[in-house]
């Protein structure tokens, strides 16, 4: 295991704390994120080469989808650290807009998990299933695929990920959150790179959305969702520097 070494200073301060909806709003769709995380597709052989990356890796081909989107940050602190801030994900994260879309854990298990819209289980006013024809809650279920706790003996990125088959508002065919050890030839220099990636048809058919559709959707899912990477980042980074700090004075 990678151990954990004292580097230049950082911000010293965890994320903040959303208290309602609106410093959700605020926090992880409105703030501008310290870094970019989004990998930009140049071209169709660019898209291919991911479609053949995530089969390698999770076994999963995404290739007969519409979206693949995927963000990458790196972090100083090693794999496995960032691994189990990940299988804490829950309802009380400070780096997850629970207000807006909760995460609720089934039988209080990572492997399965409604997000709820503002936190509802049920449609208010008395509306029995759907709001407007639209299924929203729950928002997205998840369910667990694979979680890969340690990796194999020859995974020399000694990756671990959650995979999950995703359905809901707009089914998500998967998720995954994904943290391996850096690729020198891909000019990663952080103890650890985080990559969480989803694939999918929108609205679970197999055919191209509406171009305002999507261009919304990815405005706000990437500004979300760098939001979130960078929020992870500077949590494990934080307490691992806080801990370090701490055992000076034993």
């Amino acid at each position: 295991m990678a151990s954990y070494q004292k580097s230049s200073p950082i911000n010293l301060n965890p994320p903040s704390r959303s208290k309602n909806v609106f410093s959700d709003i605020r926090n992880f769709l409105i703030n501008k994120p310290q870094k970019s995380t989004l990998i930009k597709f140049e071209s169709e052989e660019n898209r291919k080469e991911y479609n053949r990356r995530v089969l390698q890796r999770v076994g999963i081909d995404v290739n007969k989808n519409f979206i693949l989107n995927v963000h990458k940050i790196g972090v100083n602190a090693p794999v496995s650290y960032i691994f189990n801030e990940l299988l804490n994900w829950n309802g009380d994260s400070t780096c997850w807009p629970n207000h807006v879309a909760k995460v609720e854990r089934i039988d209080d298990d990572i492997e399965n998990i409604e997000i709820l819209p503002f936190g509802l289980k049920k449609y208010p006013f008395g509306l029995k299933k759907s709001f407007l024809g639209m299924n929203l809650i729950p928002l997205f279920k998840l369910h667990s695929i694979r979680i890969k706790n340690t990796p194999d003996a020859f995974d020399f990125d000694n990756a671990r990920y959650l995979l999950y088959d995703c359905t809901g508002g707009y089914p998500i065919g998967i998720f995954v959150m994904y943290v391996r050890s850096p690729i020198e030839e891909m000019g990663e220099i952080a103890q650890s790179q985080l990559i969480f990636a989803v694939s999918f048809n929108f609205y679970g058919k197999e055919k191209e959305a509406n171009r305002l559709v999507n261009k919304i959707w990815e405005s706000v899912h990437n500004r979300v969702t760098s939001n979130v990477l960078n929020r992870v980042k500077q949590l494990s980074e934080w307490r691992l520097e806080k801990m370090a700090n701490d055992m000076e004075y034993l």
